[in-house]
């Protein structure tokens, strides 16, 4: 595994048992089924992975199982965002001792849009850790969605091996103008969900963070963008976008609905409060999904 980060790195979900714990053998099968399909890495714990209605132990303790799951095959990106600085710091050193190489961590709300008090923060990560690191800026409610000025001087300020995870709309445009004020950056990823992928790698992203319901169509992209084939980068990316567009509506349940589809885990409980699916829904999710069937193997294993 290379030591530069770079192509799709899945968000990997939180799952949770028919009791409502977390489901960490559920969680090893997702991630035997991305290094199948052909993944760089993987990130945990994201939005993505519900990681605010996880409590702190059991953020530890699947952050220990991912690394193992991990281990020898996978880059592993731990997820540090947390409540306080003591939470992140727990978190990252827990990444580091699961074999992470990064700690991905939003600017935190606690500390607003002071730059001197961010590149402390971020420093304090790293020196606790020893992992590069990964700022995630996703716009608010969720994190700060900092100007580009302020994180290109949180970048140069860190110093040391910085990379972003650019969400502020417009994410391609933000993602041109980090990548020109500040030459220190490590690498920029795109993110909220690969809707805009096409419009970040072509301005210079180094890899997506998207959920993980279609990795092996991402994976296929990637290449072909690398390849220099945009015609087939493109129409990749024209056949995932109704599914990506349900997803920015009902998010994780969306991303576990398609994955009990396919059969990569058995339940698709969740904790975090959001927009259902209908019955409607699940029937357009599966017309949507046949429409790419070619190119997800297997496709799925559940009853239509």
């Amino acid at each position: 595994m290379s030591s530069a980060l770079g192509g799709v790195y899945p968000v990997l979900p939180a799952l949770y048992d028919a009791d409502g714990g977390t489901d960490g053998p559920g969680l090893q099968v997702v991630v035997d089924r991305l290094a199948g399909a052909g993944v760089d890495g993987v990130v945990f714990p994201g939005l993505a992975s519900e990681y605010d209605h996880l409590t702190l132990e059991e953020r530890v303790e699947l952050i220990a199982q991912v690394g193992a799951a991990t281990r020898g095959r996978l880059t592993f990106i731990v997820g540090a965002s947390g409540a306080s600085d003591a939470e992140s710091e727990a978190l990252a050193v827990a990444g580091a001792q699961a074999g992470a190489v990064a700690a991905m961590i939003m600017t935190p709300h606690r500390l607003g849009a002071d730059v001197d008090a961010l590149i402390a923060f971020y420093r304090r990560i790293r020196e606790v850790s020893g992992l590069a690191s990964l700022i995630q800026n996703a716009p608010a409610p969720m994190g700060l969605g900092l100007g580009v000025d302020a994180i290109a001087a949180v970048i140069e300020g860190v110093g040391g091996v910085v990379y972003v995870k650019e969400e502020t709309q417009p994410c391609g445009q933000r993602i041109s103008q980090i990548l020109r004020r500040a030459p220190g950056v490590a690498g920029v990823f795109g993110g909220a969900g690969g809707r805009y992928i096409i419009d970040e790698l072509t301005r210079g992203a180094v890899g997506t963070m998207p959920a993980c319901e279609l990795a092996e169509t991402h994976v296929a992209l990637m290449a072909a963008h690398r390849a220099g084939d945009d015609a087939l980068a493109r129409t990749l990316y024209e056949r995932m976008l109704p599914i990506l567009m349900m997803q920015a509506v009902f998010r994780w349940r969306l991303t576990k609905a398609v994955l009990v589809e396919r059969g990569w885990i058995d339940n698709a409980l969740t904790r975090s409060p959001g927009a259902e699916l209908d019955d409607h829904d699940h029937a357009e999710m599966r017309r949507w999904l046949e429409r790419v069937s070619d190119l997800l193997v297997p496709l799925r294993v559940a009853a239509a």
